[in-house]
């Protein structure tokens, strides 16, 4: 018999924006737990050593205006830093390299020093004890006849009065059985709003120096021809680590691709970028928690933030909280944050009611 456990809350995903609601809902005195499918926390926010400091593979960067993400890195003692800018461009089309001036493709931002992913892990190491549970896939979620909702798992079912979807909502509806199932209008809305980055592989090349930078370049590139479509410089404070790193659509990576890659860094920026001492291609397109089948022929960015994304389903019960159904700053970490924000409150506009676990 699988086991049972009750709470006030369950929350389904540990990226940044289910890490922010559990908090939220932790410190107002709500019993939630937050369920992870990954072994790690941190969805696609997900960096890797890289001394002095990391480099990203998902999320990097967050801008001018955005407070909530700012105002996290300050509370949780995290360093940022200003994305380099200063040089030229380089532009690659059918009629070869060409150098621009400036920098028409960056825009002010800034960075995490130690990696984005130092947000996620911080905020999980707030987290009381047995909050957030890592390698505990989801598979349904059924509305109780007495109440609540039942999320079940692989091991075990939990009782709750809220449930809070802090993953992509086609990730959701393609690994979760909902039973009542989702209105129509919901399950359509759903399956066609596109995965932030599920169909972008991100690849990132270190080099010992930032060499680009001592012939005046910004490290930023983009191309109409090679497997990388937009690059820009990667390095961290005071160009270490050095890194350039791009974005490719996720279905040009196979056989060949590292070394398509390093060839067009290579027609880029010249011979010193053949080699890099390591080659990291991040294909958010496989990873199974990310993105679901076909992720990308979901392509209608206009989805994002929808309004049925700011009603809870389910008698009120059950809240989206990820990047992509955010209503401002979609698709950024501070879109994951405001989603978070969002559904906390609406819990948190319910009087607490504890579950508790009913007899077998």
């Amino acid at each position: 018999m699988l086991q049972q456990d009750g709470h006030d809350v369950v929350v389904i995903g540990a990226g940044i924006a289910g890490l922010a609601v559990t908090a939220a809902l932790t410190a107002a005195g709500r019993d939630t737990v937050c369920l992870e499918a990954r072994h790690r926390c941190g969805g696609r926010l997900l960096s890797v050593a890289a001394p002095p400091g990391a480099l990203d593979l998902g999320a990097t960067w967050f801008w001018d205006g955005e407070r909530r993400v700012a105002d996290l890195a300050a509370r949780l003692g995290i360093d940022t830093f200003e994305q380099h800018l200063a040089g030229d461009t380089m532009l690659q089309d059918s009629t070869g390299v060409r150098r621009l001036a400036g920098d028409p493709i960056g825009v002010p931002a800034r960075r995490f020093a130690p990696g984005a992913d130092t947000l996620a892990r911080a905020l999980a190491a707030e987290l009381p004890a047995d909050v957030l549970r890592l390698d505990t896939p989801v598979t349904a979620i059924h509305r109780r006849a007495t109440g609540g909702l039942d999320v079940r798992t692989p091991d075990m079912v939990l009782h709750a009065e809220h449930v809070v979807l802090a993953v992509p909502p086609a990730l959701a509806l393609s690994h979760i059985a909902f039973d009542p199932e989702l209105p129509p209008d919901l399950v359509r809305l759903a399956r066609t709003t596109p995965v932030w980055m599920g169909a972008v592989a991100k690849i990132v090349a270190r080099y010992p120096s930032a060499f680009w930078r001592e012939a005046g370049l910004a490290g930023a590139a983009f191309s109409r021809t090679g497997p990388l479509q937009e690059l820009h410089d990667m390095s961290g404070p005071d160009g270490r680590p050095s890194a350039l790193f791009g974005f490719a659509p996720a279905q040009a990576v196979g056989p060949g691709f590292e070394q398509a890659v390093t060839a067009q860094l290579s027609q880029l920026f010249g011979a010193a970028a053949a080699e890099p001492e390591s080659l990291h291609v991040q294909d958010w397109s496989s990873e199974p928690w990310t993105a679901p089948p076909a992720a990308h022929r979901l392509a209608d960015y206009s989805l994002f933030g929808h309004p049925l994304y700011q009603r809870p389903a389910l008698d009120g019960r059950l809240h989206w909280a990820t990047t992509e159904t955010s209503v401002q700053y979609a698709g950024h970490i501070e879109g994951a944050l405001a989603a978070a924000e969002r559904a906390a409150c609406a819990v948190l506009s319910t009087p607490p009611a504890r579950t508790g676990t009913p007899a077998p």
